[in-house]
């Protein structure tokens, strides 16, 4: 909104014109919705606490997750939203395809997100909506979008799916393109939700794939850097460098209620919808393999729950102690700040190897 009206103001001010620049908004972006998120923050979770909208903890979980953790009001994933809409609607581009592609993911899957978390407080359970159910509404939404995004963008690209280390490897998935959207849609999305499970667990390496991606996305919509890069050039997805920003805002205003002894937990709310936007963001800019590269993290969480019931079923015995494995190193005696902190190690690690993929071709 506010970059429409700068931009419709710059013939009579000249220096309206530093809006125009992706870094100054993507700056501005993030630093709208982090303040959001600080200014509204209390206010919500006093509000949370007072209707008793408070996280159900697992009966199978670690016990001092029930002693600690009871109580905790849920749902903060609505203080992220509330801070990355700001944050788009105000310094994005309106007038992006790319943009209502994402906006559309985050906002459907927060309101998933935030119907299972309705579930989960209203039955006084962990459990929310079936996994059926969730799984059914999710390609819907990944489809839905998808349908958007090719309506709106209308280019060749969309089929292709490039490897990082290689110069000119790519394949051209044809309509496979639309079973392997919906995938890395649904998939980042509840990996994202199986990793929120420890305070601030999650929202430092959502932070730091985001900002990987921010710097993706303006490289890949800038001719001459993707060039230098040799990778491939998207026109107008640099726009989505904003959208990450937002998303980093949000998220270090969230970590500040979040952080150990959490606040606020995100809930579904937040996690589906931060999970199903990174993957809109690597769909878009062609570079879902490195999402699973500096998303690593999240893969590692949904591939040890994956792995634990294929294994529970097929031979009755369990590989861990408890899925997701950021709960099987508790169960073998560590701090949860040591498995927090640990894991965003991990996570910084992956992001710098992700990174190194745009030069190592």
């Amino acid at each position: 909104m506010l970059y429409s009206l700068f931009s419709s103001l710059v013939d009579s001010y000249t220096f309206l014109n530093v809006f125009k620049y992706l870094t100054v908004r993507t700056g501005l972006a993030m630093f709208t919705s982090m303040m959001v998120v600080f200014f509204i923050g209390n206010p919500i979770i006093a509000y949370f606490s007072s209707k008793k909208i408070h996280n159900p903890i697992r009966d199978d979980g670690p016990s001092e997750h029930i002693i600690k953790k009871i109580g905790t009001p849920t749902m903060g994933g609505v203080l992220i939203l509330l801070g990355l809409f700001s944050g788009i609607l105000l310094w994005g581009d309106l007038s992006n395809q790319y943009n209502w592609f994402l906006i559309f993911i985050v906002g459907s899957f927060g309101i998933l997100g935030a119907y299972d978390d309705y579930k989960k407080i209203k039955q006084g359970s962990s459990a929310g909506i079936s996994f059926k159910f969730k799984i059914f509404s999710q390609i819907i939404i990944s489809l839905i979008g998808i349908y958007i995004l090719t309506y709106l963008v209308q280019t060749p690209e969309l089929k292709n799916l490039y490897f990082p280390f290689f110069k000119n490897l790519l394949i051209n998935l044809g309509w496979f393109f639309i079973p392997f959207y919906i995938f890395i849609i649904v998939g980042s999305s509840n990996a994202v939700n199986l990793t929120d499970g420890l305070d601030g667990l999650a929202t430092v390496p959502v932070i730091l794939v985001a900002g990987c991606f921010a710097f993706i996305s303006y490289v890949t919509g800038n001719v001459v850097f993707s060039d230098y890069l040799q990778i491939p050039y998207i026109e107008g997805v640099g726009e989505a460098s904003v959208f990450c920003g937002s998303i980093i805002g949000s998220c270090i205003g969230f970590l500040w209620f979040n952080a150990p002894p959490a606040k606020i937990f995100m809930g579904d709310t937040g996690s589906l919808a931060l999970g199903g936007s990174l993957g809109a963001v690597g769909i878009i800019t062609k570079h879902e393999i490195v999402l699973a590269i500096t998303g690593g993290l999240f893969v590692l969480e949904a591939v040890s729950v994956i792995a634990q019931v294929i294994s529970f079923k097929l031979t009755g015995k369990r590989i861990f102690k408890m899925a997701p494995i950021h709960h099987h190193f508790e169960k073998k005696g560590w701090a949860e700040s040591t498995v927090v902190v640990r894991f965003w190690i991990i996570s910084i690690i992956l992001a710098m190897i992700g990174l190194a993929t745009l030069k190592l071709r």
